[in-house]
């Protein structure tokens, strides 16, 4: 089998707007472009995964239920405008969890490459070919963690980002405006290597 590129979406504040703790299906809020940008990604051939971490689970604001019935209305959404997501991976921890069982030091949850990690086990992956996409420094961190190349996104949380670093992102080759722009860079750089 031979190693596939992909790209590693974030989810809130990339994909759609971030509503903080999202769990109802019905405060999903897409980006105009999203369902475009993958569209385009999945006809070049990437394999697309969605990385998020969703640490309201490990805080008791909603259950891992909750991440399914929106990752899976998502989902649909997405094959109805022509895409596809590969793969959906999650970590429900987060540092100051209610939930005990959820509040540890664990591999998965960014800048942590355990995510990505999940997906290599069931996918053929080359990541010196993949990338990150995402609005924080946390998601520029995970591609560095595996090796792939991380891009910063200006929505969500982005453009606060490159205030709190001189207008910098620091290790990401590309700071997009938009997921789109970022997906215009992605297969610009894919096509003059």
């Amino acid at each position: 089998m031979n190693a596939r590129a992909a790209v590693f979406l974030d989810r809130d504040g990339t994909m759609i707007h971030d509503r903080s703790y999202l769990s109802r299906v019905e405060d999903v809020d897409w980006y105009p472009w999203t369902l475009e940008a993958i569209r385009l990604l999945d006809r070049a051939g990437f394999l697309v995964f969605v990385t998020t971490n969703q640490g309201g689970v490990g805080l008791g604001l909603y259950e891992e239920k909750a991440i399914a019935k929106v990752h899976d209305a998502m989902s649909a959404r997405i094959v109805s405008g022509g895409g596809r997501i590969d793969g959906w991976f999650y970590c429900p921890h987060h540092p100051q969890a209610v939930v005990e069982a959820l509040r540890l030091d664990c591999d998965c949850r960014k800048p942590r490459p355990g995510m990505i990690r999940q997906a290599q086990a069931k996918f053929d992956l080359d990541m010196g070919q993949s990338f990150v996409v995402g609005d924080k420094m946390a998601d520029v961190g995970l591609a560095q963690a595996v090796g792939a190349r991380g891009i910063l996104v200006k929505t969500g949380y982005g453009a606060g980002e490159m205030d709190r670093h001189d207008g910098r992102a620091p290790g990401a080759p590309f700071v997009a405006d938009t997921l789109m722009e970022a997906a215009s860079w992605i297969l610009a750089t894919r096509s003059s290597a």
